[in-house]
């Protein structure tokens, strides 16, 4: 829902040694819209929790109790060090939480970390 944030994350995955393609949504919704599409699922989800609409923990109890999606991972990619937030998401089954530096190199480094283990980990294919 950043247009700062999208910028960052398609500079940071240009730099990734691995080609990855990346699709956007701007809130919860539009994202159900795209993974209920009929395209390829996503490898993986990157949901920030403060999105428009849909929080991202509405979006995730959407997502895990779809059957089809539900073994999507996702990543909880935010700002939100609240420990009530951690531990909804965690209960809700999420992949991974990961708070955002401030600083770009300390972003791009987390961000590419995270995407060098997504490319190696077993994934849930069709």
């Amino acid at each position: 829902d950043d247009l700062i944030e999208t910028m960052k994350m398609r500079r940071t995955v240009a730099k990734c040694e691995v080609a990855h393609e990346l699709i956007f949504a701007r809130e919860g919704e539009e994202a159900f819209e795209v993974l209920r599409s009929g395209a390829p699922l996503p490898d993986i989800i990157l949901l920030d929790l403060n999105m428009p609409r849909m929080n991202g923990l509405e979006f995730l109890t959407l997502l895990k109790k779809d059957k089809e999606l539900r073994y999507l991972p996702a990543i909880v990619l935010t700002t939100s060090e609240n420990r009530s937030d951690l531990l909804a998401a965690y209960r809700l089954g999420i992949a991974g939480y990961l708070l955002k530096p401030l600083s770009y190199s300390e972003y791009e480094n987390k961000i590419l970390s995270l995407l060098h283990y997504w490319n190696y980990n077993e994934l849930v294919k069709g």
